[in-house]
This record gives structure tokens, C-alpha cells and sequence, in this order.
């Protein structure tokens, strides 16, 4: 089962509230914060486009840059063993560390998904 929602490249939560019996979500990958809410998946869904519409309206009007979920580069906290091993494969791979680092994280993402 999916739980999230997907428009124009950005991804919502849906949670639900059984103390005010709603459906509520917010935008992720972004610092900005988009809510919104319903009460029924057609209404969530309904209002979190328009969140995101009105998100990129207020961004146009303001001409500032929208805000891209997952850019493709965040950093990490390793250990300094394994950066020297990770580092050694890459050299004696002919890759860079980042190439290195990015297949395996595919490679895992790959195995626990099957």
C-alpha cells in the first residue's frame, strides 16, 4: 500500500487524526511547510494539489526559486574506517568516492525492495 501523494515532483504524507477524525498531511523533502487536510482521500488528495499549486504560485509572485525535493546530493556521518575502505575501493575501481557510494546505495535500495 502506497501512503503518500505525488504532484509535480513533490511527495505529501497522509496521516490521520481519530481525535478530529481527518486526514491530514504535509509536504516532505522541503523546508517550507505545506499542509493540508480532508475528509476523505479525494478531498486530502484535492487539497494537497492545491497546496502545491498555491506553494508555486506564492514563490512566482515572489520570484523566488520553489523549493526541489530530494536534490540529489545530501551528506553523511561515517566512520573513518570505512571512508578509508570506501575510498581505497573507489581508487582501485577507477571510480570517485561519490560513484562508489551512490552504487551502493542503489545496490542496497535495489535489494530490499525485491
Amino acid at each position: 500500500m502506497k501512503n503518500n501523494l505525488e504532484y509535480k515532483g513533490y511527495i505529501g504524507t497522509v496521516e490521520y487524526s481519530a481525535n478530529d477524525n481527518v486526514l491530514f498531511g504535509k509536504v516532505i523533502g522541503i523546508n517550507s511547510l505545506i499542509s493540508y487536510e480532508g475528509d476523505s482521500i479525494q478531498s486530502l488528495k484535492k487539497d494537497f494539489e492545491e497546496a502545491v499549486d498555491d506553494y508555486l504560485d506564492t514563490c512566482r509572485e515572489k520570484n523566488i526559486e520553489p523549493e526541489k525535493t530530494y536534490k540529489g546530493s545530501f551528506n553523511i556521518r561515517v566512520s573513518p574506517d570505512l571512508h578509508k575502505h570506501l575510498a581505497l575501493y573507489a581508487i582501485r575501481n577507477n571510480q570517485s568516492l561519490n560513484t562508489t557510494v551512490e552504487k551502493a546505495l542503489s545496490d542496497f535500495v535495489v535489494a530490499v525492495n525485491d
